[in-house]
């Protein structure tokens, strides 16, 4: 394609697709279009308009919100200057690896994040007024009208949404949590996170410790809300585990006692007639302690659990550990290990007797 090339015909067609309506400058200059060109259609009445440094649009009317995440993107993915010089690949119509490249490693995070994952607490993506995207700590980006540039040391694996780079649900919900101050908001996102399915409580919890956020007034409250409701969507998983998967009706929620001895503790689930006991693991991360000191020193909590196994099971009861990830992830299996258990029952030697209490 030369210079004398008319400039329509090195232009794509109208298209659905997002990736021909947004381009970036070096997209145009691979289609042979200079960068006089690019400003001429840009001119106030003309067919195209620069909505970020670097970032055009080709049509002259508003971006719609699947157009200003393409342009967030291909702003923050844009190479650094220094790696400007080396052969471009040019970026294909569509996504692809040419789009890969044209996005580098940015991606999608906040509350741009949440709406592509379909949180109603933050309605439509065509309704919010900034994209946050994360990039590499090292690169040297401004923020720039609707895009807002989050850096981070480590740089989280990308989820494709479709065809768009989004950061994992739990570094999401923190960079959203970051950039809400009220309590309420706050808590209907992190509610919204366990109550749908999107993640994890512990999960949640840890990346807010990362970063710094547990003790913030407007988290504090809402994580507390956040485990409770963690913690009911377990027990609610574990009640369909057993009905769906036609076990035994065990008795719930109770604290099991030597007679006339010491308490020995409360197990989620307990057949009495087998001596099996479930036991649901949603412990709390330790608040404000980052991961990488919560794996080199003792946890507590672990270590209760762990005591109190050790308990049952000198007195012939078995324990069966469920994590809520288990159950949301391979209910199925966790059934057979149960059942496994259960049938286990009558070849072991008979349990000690024990008092079950309500809890």
């Amino acid at each position: 394609m030369t210079q004398n090339t008319p400039l329509s015909s090195r232009l794509p067609l109208p298209s659905e697709d997002v990736t021909l309506r947004v381009q970036s400058a070096a997209q145009l200059r691979a289609r042979g279009v200079s960068a006089a060109q690019t400003s001429a259609q840009c001119l106030p009445g003309g067919p195209w308009q620069q909505i970020l440094p670097g970032v055009y649009l080709l049509h002259p009317g508003p971006p719609t919100g699947r157009e200003r995440l393409h342009g967030a993107l291909l702003y923050a993915g844009r190479p650094p200057v220094s790696a400007r010089r080396a052969p471009a690949r040019l970026a294909e119509p569509g996504y692809g690896p040419g789009q890969e490249d044209a996005y580098g490693e940015a991606m999608v995070t906040g509350v741009a994040a949440l709406a592509l994952y379909g949180f109603a607490a933050v309605g439509p993506l065509g309704a919010l007024h900034r994209i946050d995207v994360l990039v590499p700590r090292t690169r040297r980006l401004r923020s720039a009208r609707f895009v807002e540039v989050l850096r981070t040391a480590v740089m989280p694996r990308a989820v494709r949404v479709g065809e768009v780079p989004v950061a994992p649900v739990e570094r999401a919900l923190a960079d959203a949590v970051a950039a809400t101050a009220e309590a309420a908001d706050v808590r209907r996102l992190l509610t919204e996170a366990v109550r749908e399915g999107h993640c994890e409580p512990a999960a949640v919890v840890r990346e807010l410790s990362e970063a710094e956020l547990l003790g913030r007034p407007a988290v504090v409250g809402a994580v507390d809300a956040l485990l409770a409701e963690g913690r009911a969507a377990a027990e609610a998983r574990l009640y369909a585990m057993v009905r769906e998967h036609g076990l035994p009706d065990p008795v719930w929620n109770v604290e099991l006692r030597l007679p006339g001895g010491p308490r020995l503790g409360a197990v989620d689930a307990y057949w009495p007639d087998h001596a099996v006991a479930v036991e649901l693991d949603a412990r709390a991360p330790r608040y404000g302690v980052p991961a990488r000191r919560r794996q080199a020193e003792e946890d507590p909590q672990w270590a209760a659990y762990a005591a109190k196994r050790e308990q049952l099971e000198r007195l012939g009861v078995t324990v069966v550990h469920l994590t809520p990830r288990k159950l949301r992830e391979a209910a199925d299996q966790q059934a057979t290990v149960v059942r496994t258990a259960l049938m286990a029952a009558a070849d072991r030697e008979p349990a000690a007797y024990v008092m079950v209490l309500p809890r």
